[in-house]
């Protein structure tokens, strides 16, 4: 292997391309979460509930999201990134303003589809592209550049919906509107107009070599589209079959495979039937039918688990190096850190502006704008703080420092979380929420550093998409839904079920101390387990 670049320079085509991606990764939340300032809006004219907003917000968009990220992120490891990520963002900005001609709950599932496929992309080319263009010792900046972006997508989707949704309806008072939107609807329309521009700066941008920040040549990949479509049909629920049967997958594989899905059932059917006890709920009509909303969120669930599966089968079967690498116990661990706490994040963040609406008698646009700047502000703070430190960590305590760092945000977050939704008037939420944020928003950098970092470049992509996956079942699947369900079940208690969802924070913490044991031995052992398993470096 030649030696890693020592350089720690980052020339001026790595900022340019940090700040791109950082801008798309911007626009992914803006119009990822711009649903959740207009959900009383949407809930007061189409007559649905929290459940339902739960799994438009999370688990609609969550399954689509989960599935193409990973032969998405496949392709980002074979073919030109910048032309890719310009084609998804196309795709999730013309799906985000198909929302603002949703007349039910049908089309505003189909408009999160195509959002939820668009944005699949994102994360595993843009993390690619970030670390062919930053060294290693500056790559803790770098996560705390994406994780800017995440604060500032999400306050500014919160300050554009909610004032753009007030300014329409407001100016439409008496008169009626252009082609009879809503506010909200136009709203939609807007948040989709910016990213047609990002995606020509992007489509423009040149492709930096692959693998040249750490020495390590990358040949290129002769047929990526194949790869991915190979990517796809392994992983998809039916399609796996066919793809085992064309590898010559042997008894052990099969039974493997049909076992695991035969517990999945169990486990979602049973799970079911208990959410119909806990919280009843109408059928959702989507114009063909009705259906439970608990068995469309199970369905989600139990088809992301089988995916997950079926995805590490694939490798064991035709990516020996691959499978070899990512089985690594720190990897897995802080994806299932990664993923529960985004459990939290997406359960707390997509419910706050209904919480501080409802609880405090403010406007949409009120709460937009005030809430929005807060969160942008404060998601700004903490990773200019957590960047840096993060990289300082990692040289002083190389490996476990950074862990120590996410244990530290990761520990305490829940604790000030309680406080924060137990305040009695608006000004001391915003107090107790900007002591929150400021620790929550720690964690992003150091554990992101070290998952790519526990792989090699040509695996950047599809470890992404892996973790999207992750993140996405426990994150976006269960998060939001789970705090909508809890609501509902309660009368409307917003404050209790954003609050109820914090338990699984203990389970974070014992997981951030047993990869804080092992990650120096995993990092270290990294080259030696991809050649052991065939790799050629």
């Amino acid at each position: 292997m030649a030696a890693p670049n020592p350089s720690s320079k980052v020339s001026k085509a790595g900022w340019y391309t940090l700040f791109l991606v950082s801008t798309m990764q911007a626009m992914s939340l803006l119009d990822r979460q711009i649903l959740s300032i207009l959900a009383t809006n949407i809930r007061d004219d189409l007559g649905i509930g929290d459940a339902e907003l739960g799994l438009l917000y999370g688990t609609v968009f969550a399954l689509f999201y989960a599935l193409f990220s990973l032969p998405l992120g496949r392709l980002a490891d074979g073919w030109i990134r910048t032309k890719l990520l310009a084609i998804c963002i196309t795709i999730w900005s013309l799906s985000t303003g198909m929302a603002a001609f949703a007349g039910g709950f049908a089309m505003l599932a189909l408009s999160r589809l195509g959002v939820g496929i668009g944005e699949a992309a994102a994360q595993p080319g843009g993390n690619s592209l970030i670390f062919d263009t930053f060294p290693k010792n500056r790559r803790g900046i770098a996560m705390a550049a994406m994780a800017i972006a995440v604060a500032i997508g999400l306050g500014a989707s919160m300050i554009l919906g909610g004032v753009a949704a007030e300014w329409w309806d407001t100016r439409y008072a008496s008169v009626p509107a252009p082609l009879d939107l809503a506010g909200w609807q136009f709203a939609f329309l807007v948040a989709a107009a910016p990213g047609l521009i990002l995606a020509f700066l992007l489509y423009k941008l040149k492709e930096p070599v692959r693998g040249a920040m750490e020495g390590i040549p990358t040949k290129p990949d002769p047929h990526p589209f194949r790869a991915s479509g190979a990517v796809l049909t392994s992983v998809t629920p039916g399609l796996n079959w066919w793809m085992l049967w064309r590898r010559d997958a042997g008894a052990k594989q099969w039974l493997a495979n049909i076992s695991a899905l035969a517990f999945i059932l169990i486990l979602c059917i049973s799970i079911i039937s208990w959410a119909q006890g806990f919280s009843p709920r109408p059928g959702l009509e989507l114009g063909v039918g009705t259906l439970d909303p608990h068995l469309l969120q199970w369905f989600v669930v139990g088809f992301g688990l089988f995916v997950i599966f079926n995805l590490f089968q694939s490798f064991k079967l035709s990516d020996r190096p691959t499978y070899a690498v990512v089985l690594s116990p720190s990897l897995l661990l802080l994806m299932i850190v990664g993923g529960l706490q985004s459990a939290i994040n997406y359960g707390v963040m997509g419910f706050t502006p209904s919480f501080i609406i409802r609880t405090y008698e403010l406007s949409p646009a009120e709460a937009g704008l005030q809430f929005g700047l807060l969160a942008a502000a404060l998601g700004i703070l903490g990773p200019v703080i957590a960047g840096p430190l993060t990289d300082w960590v990692n040289t002083r305590m190389p490996g476990v420092g950074r862990v120590l760092l996410a244990l530290l945000a990761l520990g305490v977050s829940p604790i000030f979380g309680i406080w924060t939704f137990s305040a009695d008037d608006a000004g001391s939420f915003y107090l107790r929420f900007t002591l929150y944020s400021l620790i929550l928003t720690m964690w992003m950098p150091p554990v992101y550093a070290m998952m790519y970092d526990l792989v090699l470049p040509r695996m950047r992509g599809i470890t992404s998409s892996l973790y999207i996956v992750i993140m996405t079942l426990l994150g976006l699947g269960i998060g939001p839904y789970a705090v909508g369900m809890i609501s509902d079940a309660n009368g409307g208690d917003l404050a209790g079920a954003i609050i109820a969802i914090n338990l699984v924070s203990p389970v974070i913490v014992v997981l951030l101390v047993i990869v804080a044991i092992r990650v120096r031995r995993d990092e270290a052992t990294l080259v030696d387990r991809a050649r052991a398993a065939g790799e050629d470096i």
